[in-house]
């Protein structure tokens, strides 16, 4: 299924306000729990079902399920008991210690727990079966309500669940979270940033442990003193290695969480320390200073409180920096806010979103290894206005995102491998177009293309104009996608996305007959024979002409034009109305045809008869038309075939339809005032029905 692009171009970012409503009744949380009090039942979520479709798509459970409220599983269910901890997280029957281990990490910051998980719920007063949490998605906050049922085994929850058996909250954000991805199953796998980024609105850093900077340990502390989110991994080099014990109790490709980091007086030496968590609640550590090492002999009681030391095999641990630097692999910060991107000082980024889509065939260009194409993806101009304070050079981050790519697995979608490149943009205010990126070279770059669902790295340019261009690995793969640019100056940002008027030249008068060339005169004689002694051809007799015409053509692949296609080719040359060709309409319109053959010819790159989307882009501009991405796409969709190839007659039908519709709103936009109001790209899209 194609990606049309939705409200393209810079929008404002969003602050922290009510979230908007996800339930397919329209109705809030509120509205809904009153209307279930009302009538003295309990809420039963038909948008999540409690059966085997919110389960699985590509399986069926191993053991029936049963769907329980907690009401049913103990006698004095409790939402929170005691506080929402870390300890309260505690992993299932499902591979989504990722997202475990961003619910651990969440907790250590109640702010941002209680815009995830609103305070205005519980199995006390006002119970009604119906729950909410909220998620940030793609620069929007979702409220997200899901009833109580939860899928049990025994009397006892499959899933996330607490280490309390009548505490619920976590198994229920699970629920929500799931949901919103469209099913258990969608959550297996995964990274913890990512969740983190859903459960903040924040922005993500990754860090490699090998090649982090010297003060790597400050870096760390200062991210948790502002609030931070933090995971930490160790790679896998292969499936077989995933969820490996190593010799140290540690777990290959598993997600952990960071949860505190810290200094211990050891032997008159202050010996560096970060606390990390298993989300399994079980496994841990087993070298220096881990629950039961010799280690802990030397710290008195009280430091021992202070560090919150015990020695449970509940899944978190303290571990010496430098043994966590050679054993985990990578560490992934959530910043909260972009304030937290700047070590020192603390002050507002300003933030602009864009939302786009790369389609198969029009803004799937793929990387710039693929130069043919790469020139067709969104570009976005970036203007940095005046340098940081103090500094010769602008700040500034890029964030893209892929969207919905969890949600879209059961359809078989994957993670893209994603990335983009930023260039100097020349002294002209339109789309680079493939002949700069052959002699241009970027001017800063995402470190790599990665298939993970968000790419962000931080850049210092001179002040100055650039343009922003997103893109996938390969081209023609498919999705849309959100881009955030973070900087420290006010930027000013837009799509460079063709909105250009078309300028028609007005059609040529005809030869006077005494001034035919010898193939016009060829022509009148064809054009007499078939039209007979009114000279003038109806769509029928035109369809007849053309077909005979144009078959003649060796360079060019054609399949009959449509009587449809003629009925067009009137409508846009008929001057007199009466809804037939006279002689003289029709050499105008042979004249133009002439101009788009040629036009096809030049822009069939290969010579293969056809000619593909991608060029379709270019041949266009070249017959006035500067389209906008959106309207470019319905071309696309509507005229290319599977292989993303048009013969000359669709060509001829997109332009013959495309200049009918440009000169009807220039005759309406004169008369009309709404039509002014429209720029040209959009008349069309609302009146070709392409």
């Amino acid at each position: 299924m194609p990606y049309l692009s939705r409200a393209p171009g810079p929008q404002p970012h969003p602050v922290p306000k009510d979230a908007r409503p996800t339930h397919s009744s329209g109705q809030s949380f509120e509205q809904l729990r009153q209307e279930c009090l009302q009538r003295g039942t309990l809420f039963e979520d038909a948008d999540f079902p409690a059966d085997n479709s919110s389960l699985f798509y590509s399986e069926r459970p191993q053991v029936p399920f049963v769907w329980k409220r907690p009401g049913e599983i103990v006698k004095n269910p409790e939402f929170i008991l005691g506080g929402a901890t870390r300890t309260d997280i505690c992993q299932g029957e499902l591979g989504d210690c990722w997202l475990l281990a961003a619910i651990a990490s969440l907790t250590l910051n109640q702010k941002a727990l209680a815009r995830v998980m609103p305070p205005d719920q519980s199995f006390g007063p006002g119970y009604a079966g119906i729950f909410h949490f909220q998620f940030w998605q793609h620069s929007e906050w979702l409220d997200v309500v899901i009833d109580d049922r939860l899928p049990t085994f025994r009397d006892r929850l499959v899933f996330l669940h607490s280490a309390e058996h009548n505490e619920f909250w976590s198994a229920l954000l699970e629920k929500a979270y799931a949901k919103l991805n469209g099913s258990y199953e969608a959550l297996k796998g995964g990274s913890a940033i990512e969740a983190m980024e859903d459960f903040t609105g924040g922005v993500a850093e990754t860090f490699l442990t090998k090649e982090a900077p010297a003060n790597f340990y400050e870096v760390l502390e200062k991210a948790l003193q502002r609030g931070s989110l933090l995971g930490c991994s160790l790679d896998a080099q292969n499936a077989a290695e995933s969820e490996a014990r190593t010799p140290a109790g540690l777990i290959k490709g598993h997600a952990y969480t960071v949860t505190a980091i810290d200094q211990v007086n050891f032997q008159g030496q202050k010996i560096e320390l970060i606390r990390v968590r298993n989300p399994w609640g079980q496994v841990e550590w087993n070298g220096s200073w881990s629950d039961s090492s010799a280690e802990w002999l030397s710290v008195g009681p009280a430091e021992q409180k202070r560090l919150c030391h015990t020695a449970l095999d509940d899944g978190e641990f303290w571990m010496a920096f430098k043994d966590f630097k050679a054993h985990f692999d990578k560490v992934e910060i959530c910043n909260l806010t972009p304030d937290a991107l700047e070590e020192d000082a603390v002050h507002k980024w300003e933030v602009t979103v864009h939302q786009g889509s790369w389609v198969r065939g029009s803004t799937a260009g793929g990387c710039r290894n693929f130069l043919d194409t790469f020139w067709t993806n969104p570009q976005i101009k970036l203007s940095l206005t005046e340098s940081d304070e103090g500094q010769e050079g602008c700040t500034f981050l890029v964030a893209l995102m892929q969207k919905d790519r969890r949600k879209l697995k059961r359809f078989g979608a994957d993670v893209l491998t994603i990335g983009y490149a930023i260039y100097q943009c020349p002294d002209k205010d339109q789309p680079l177009d493939k002949d700069f990126f052959r002699y241009h070279a970027s001017q800063a770059r995402s470190k790599t293309f990665v298939n993970l669902r968000e790419v962000s790295d931080r850049f210092k340019l001179p002040p100055g104009e650039y343009i922003v261009i997103p893109s996938t690995f390969e081209p023609h793969q498919e999705a849309d996608f959100c881009l955030r640019i973070f900087s420290e100056k006010k930027a000013v940002t837009r799509d460079l996305d063709g909105h250009v008027d078309i300028d028609l030249p007005e059609p040529p008068k005809p030869t006077p007959p005494g001034q035919e060339t010898e193939e016009e005169q060829q022509f009148r004689a064809l054009f007499e024979r078939v039209a007979g002694e009114d000279m003038e051809v109806t769509a029928e007799e035109l369809e007849y002409i053309l077909n005979a015409v144009l078959q003649k053509k060796k360079n060019i692949r054609f399949k009959k034009l449509s009587l449809i296609s003629c009925k067009n080719i009137i409508s846009l040359m008929d001057t007199s109305g009466n809804g037939k060709l006279e002689f003289g309409e029709f050499t105008v319109f042979w004249d133009r045809l002439k101009q788009w053959i040629n036009l096809f010819l030049q822009f069939d790159a290969d010579r293969s008869g056809t000619m593909s989307s991608y060029e379709l882009r270019t041949a266009l501009r070249a017959a006035g038309f500067r389209l906008s991405s959106r309207l470019l796409q319905l071309v696309v969709l509507r005229y290319a075939d599977e292989d993303l190839q048009l013969g000359f007659d669709d060509f001829l039908n997109c332009l013959v339809r495309l200049e009918n519709a440009s000169r009807v709103f220039q005759a309406l936009s004169t008369k009309n005032e709404e039509v002014m109001r429209l720029s040209i790209n959009e008349f069309i899209n609302l009146t070709m029905n392409i």
